[in-house]
């Protein structure tokens, strides 16, 4: 099959081209008259379904908006009061609207009409919302989505000074990995303890979420926040006691791979004591990697890359620039993290992120790179509904493209052992992270199974989970203090609870893909672009076999892969 980034922003046959969503008002009448509308023939439930996607695409396009301005620019006040006008004074006047909307879909005649196969997800989607919905979680759903945005503030704005200059703790990354290991360490220092003068007003904010999304897990009926979430995040296709497993599995065949990560690192660094501000660092005489100075340059390099994996990945990229939706480099007032942002009406998507010429820049931009080719394959469908893709699948979409792309990283490093370098990091990277996704994961069973937590009792309970998880290698003596807020930094806490385990089951998806690469690259790379190009219009596991894979995170299945990936390490 051919794809193409010659993507068109999807026309209007419902709304005027010309509206501006400056209040309810303007978008009520069209609520109002959706919900007025005979649906009692095929034809006529078609049409709605499809005029009510038109107005989600409009109003989903809209928010995306306000928050994409907001995060680039955390300082401006104005960007920050659209965002929160959103939150507060037109998403709350939707969610009835959308609930009876949903009802009157499920109730209407020609419903048995409708292809079953075609409609299942979306259905399946529409029923959850419907079970899930209370008016009296209203509120409380506009309080939380303002409170999170407050995390990209406070984070956004942590400075540090090195060697007379002022940095975003993106920035002062890149002292970490120079070779004066003193310089390393009061950098190290400095940024934690940066991230310890907010402790108390990021620990209040958790406080806060946290009694919010338990309060609105008991208006909807349900014990605890985890059964809720995991129900709203629609994980249709896997348990809790899966995860579980997944911890388990993490410590039995991860961890011991992790250890020998790092014993090498050591040797190679040559310490007694291998440290946390050793670990981007590389032995004398080995030039750090810097594979780009500029956001532009970073750009530009990937668009080569993915055009040399494949001619429309790069054309992705391509569209993207001409239409100016990325902001790549880290800069003081501007949220930390990155995100790929699909936009329902464009189309072409915006990547967001904070470069700041590092080696894991590389692989943060060609990770959101493959949520954009995601966006772009998923563009075409009819529904906005059918472009809602679980988040299982849309990590493979990232995580395969960091190693699919690997094989032509040479646009990056031009020398044939930064190279080699780089592709070491990249398969390093696959297997350390796995004991933080178990650790973030984990800690979150414990949240909210003690929702009435102290800050104490939270602490204790991060270094108890953490300690379960650690290597043996990294001397962490005397930095107890930082390691027992290190959960702080994570933002998905803050901003998308339970997000988490997903990038451990894509990740080994993404091995999985890469097994297939290494046999046959087309095959490969056309299971992927026909898996991602169904959006979400089949099941989990039916989105993995189109991929060619298994959806299995079983312990048995993760022994498998991390065999291949220390394979790989050793060629």
């Amino acid at each position: 099959m051919t794809y193409t980034a010659d993507i068109k922003k999807i026309k209007r046959n419902y709304l005027p081209e010309n509206i501006l969503i400056t209040d309810w008002n303007v978008i009520e009448p069209f609520f109002k008259e959706l919900l007025e509308r005979d649906i009692s023939t095929t034809e006529n439930l078609e049409k709605w379904l499809k005029d009510q996607s038109e107005l989600e695409a409009v109003i989903s396009e809209d928010a995306c908006w306000r928050q994409i301005k907001m995060t680039c620019d955390t300082n401006n006040k104005e960007l920050e009061d659209s965002f929160n006008f959103f939150c507060l004074h037109i998403q709350p006047q939707i969610q009835p609207y959308a609930d009876a909307l949903n009802k009157k879909l499920l109730s209407a005649n020609a419903l048995n009409q409708l292809d079953s196969k075609k409609y299942f997800t979306y259905l399946r989607s529409v029923k959850k919302s419907i079970e899930l919905f209370r008016d009296e979680n209203i509120p409380l759903q506009a309080e939380s989505s303002v409170l999170q945005q407050q995390y990209g503030q406070i984070t956004g704005a942590m400075t540090i000074d090195v060697e007379g200059n002022t940095y975003t703790l993106q920035q002062a990354g890149k002292f970490l990995q120079s070779h004066d290991r003193n310089l390393r360490e009061q950098v190290y220092h400095k940024i934690q303890q940066r991230r310890l003068q907010d402790k108390e007003k990021l620990n209040e904010l958790f406080h806060k979420l946290v009694t919010i999304r338990n309060q609105t897990a008991k208006n909807a009926g349900f014990e605890s926040y985890i059964d809720y979430r995991f129900k709203e995040l629609g994980r249709f296709d896997y348990k809790k006691e899966d995860c579980f497993q997944f911890h388990d599995a993490v410590k039995l065949y991860v961890l011991p791979l992790v250890n020998e990560i790092y014993k090498k690192k050591k040797i190679a660094l040559g310490v007694d004591q291998l440290k946390p501000w050793d670990l981007e660092a590389e032995p004398e005489g080995i030039a750090p990697l810097y594979p780009f100075k500029t956001g532009e340059e970073l750009l530009q390099k990937t668009i080569d890359c993915f055009k040399k994996l494949s001619p429309f990945f790069g054309d992705c990229l391509s569209k993207m620039k001409e239409l100016k939706h990325l902001d790549l480099e880290s800069r003081q007032g501007k949220a930390p993290g990155g995100y790929n942002c699909p936009l329902a009406e464009s189309g072409a998507p915006f990547i967001f992120m904070n470069a700041a010429g590092q080696m894991h820049d590389v692989t943060t931009m060609v990770h959101e790179g493959g949520h954009a080719v995601h966006s772009f394959l998923s563009h075409h469908l009819e529904l906005s509904g059918f472009k809602e893709y679980p988040m299982e699948i849309a990590e493979v979409a990232s995580m395969s493209m960091e190693l699919f792309s690997m094989d032509y990283w040479e646009t990056f490093f031009e020398n044939q052992s930064d190279l080699q370098r780089a592709k070491e990091h990249q398969l390093e990277r696959v297997i350390t992270i796995f004991p933080w996704i178990a650790v973030i994961d984990k800690f979150q069973y414990w949240l909210y199974q003690n929702p009435a937590h102290t800050d104490e009792e939270r602490t204790n309970a991060w270094v108890s989970i953490l300690s379960e998880f650690k290597d043996d290698v990294i001397d962490y003596s005397g930095l107890e203090l930082y390691r027992s807020n290190a959960w702080q930094r994570q933002l998905h806490l803050f901003e998308v609870p339970f997000y988490y385990i997903e990038y451990g089951i894509a990740q080994l998806g993404a091995i999985g893909m890469w097994m297939q690469y290494k046999k046959n690259k087309n095959a490969a790379l056309e299971n992927y672009c026909n898996a991602l190009s169904l959006g979400g219009t089949k099941t989990l596991p039916e989105l993995y076999q189109t991929a060619g894979l298994d959806f299995d995170f079983s312990p048995e299945k993760i022994k498998v892969l991390m065999e291949f990936v220390q394979s790989e390490m050793k060629h």
